[in-house]
C-alpha cells in the first residue's frame, strides 16, 4: 500500500473512497469521515455523501471540489491516469494493493488507522477469526468466470481466487501468466472442471445466463460482493461462499 506525497499529512477529517469495499469498512467503522464516493459505493445502504463518479472515470474535479484530506484508491479498480491527477491536484492518495486475503486484512487496518480509526475494529478481528474457522468440505477443481463476450476467468494473483482456494476451490487457471485471462468458451470447458463458480460482479452472472454455457457441470453462484470485497463483508463472507458451494452439488 502506497500514499502519495510522502503520506498522510495531518489530522485526517474528510475522506473521498474510490473503492466500494474501502467506504464500506471507513463508514461502518467511523461514521461521518466520508465525504465522497464512487457511484458503485452501494454499502453500506443509505450513505449520503457526494458521488464523484465511477471507480474507473472518478470525477477529479469534483472530488478536488470536496477537499479531503485523503482519497482511498486501489491499484486495480482505479486508472493510474485518475490517481496522478489527484495527486497533481495537491491531494493525498492512499492506494491499497489486495491480492491475498493476508493483504486485505493488514491493508484494512493500515487504511482505517490513515484515517485516524482509534483502535482497530471489532469487526476486523471477527473477519480474522472467521476465515481461521474455515475447514474446507471438499475440494472442486473450478473454472471461475468474471465476464462473458469474451469470456474472462479468475487466473493468477487475485484476492478472489484466494478466497475460493481456502473454501477449497481449486482454481484451474491459477497458474495462468494472466491475472484475468480471456479464453473461448471450448477452452473452458475442454478444462473439465467440475465446478463453474459464477460471481453477480462484476458481470451479473443468473442461473438463466452462465450456468447454460458449461452443461453438465455443477455451478455455484455467488455473491460478487462476499468475494470481491475486502471489508466487513468478509466476516460473514466465508459462511455465505459455502452455503454456495453447497448448493451447487445438491
Amino acid at each position: 500500500m502506497s500514499a502519495g506525497r510522502g503520506g498522510v499529512r495531518g489530522t485526517v477529517r474528510r475522506v473521498v473512497s474510490l473503492v466500494p469495499s474501502l467506504t464500506e469498512a471507513v463508514a461502518v467503522t467511523a461514521p461521518g469521515l466520508l465525504v465522497g464516493a464512487t457511484d458503485w459505493c452501494a454499502h453500506p445502504a443509505g450513505l449520503d455523501v457526494a458521488r464523484i463518479g465511477g471507480t474507473k472515470n472518478p470525477d477529479v474535479r469534483a472530488i478536488t471540489a470536496l477537499r479531503p484530506d485523503l482519497v482511498l484508491a486501489n491499484e486495480e479498480e482505479n486508472r493510474a491516469d485518475d490517481l496522478a491527477g489527484l495527486r497533481a491536484a495537491g491531494l493525498d492518495v492512499l492506494v491499497t494493493e489486495i491480492r491475498t486475503l493476508d493483504q486485505g486484512l493488514s491493508g484494512l487496518e493500515r487504511v482505517l488507522a490513515a484515517c485516524g480509526a482509534p483502535r482497530r475494529p471489532r469487526w476486523l478481528d471477527e473477519a480474522e477469526a472467521a476465515w481461521e474457522a474455515v475447514a474446507p468440505e471438499k475440494e472442486y477443481a473450478a473454472v471461475v468466470p468474471i465476464w462473458r463476450r469474451p469470456w474472462m476467468v479468475l487466473g493468477r494473483d487475485t484476492f478472489a481466487g484466494d478466497l475460493l482456494a481456502r473454501l477449497g476451490v481449486r482454481n484451474l487457471y491459477a497458474d495462468h501468466p494472466e491475472r484475468y485471462p480471456r479464453l473461448p468458451l471450448d477452452e473452458l470447458r475442454a478444462a473439465a472442471p467440475d465446478l463453474v463458480v459464477l460471481p453477480d460482479e462484476p458481470y451479473r452472472f443468473t442461473r438463466d445466463d452462465g450456468p447454460e454455457a458449461f452443461p453438465g457441470t455443477a455451478a455455484a453462484l455467488v455473491d460478487g460482493r462476499h468475494l470481491t470485497w475486502y471489508g466487513p463483508s468478509l466476516v460473514e463472507a466465508p459462511r455465505v461462499l459455502a452455503r454456495a458451494l453447497r448448493a451447487a452439488h445438491r
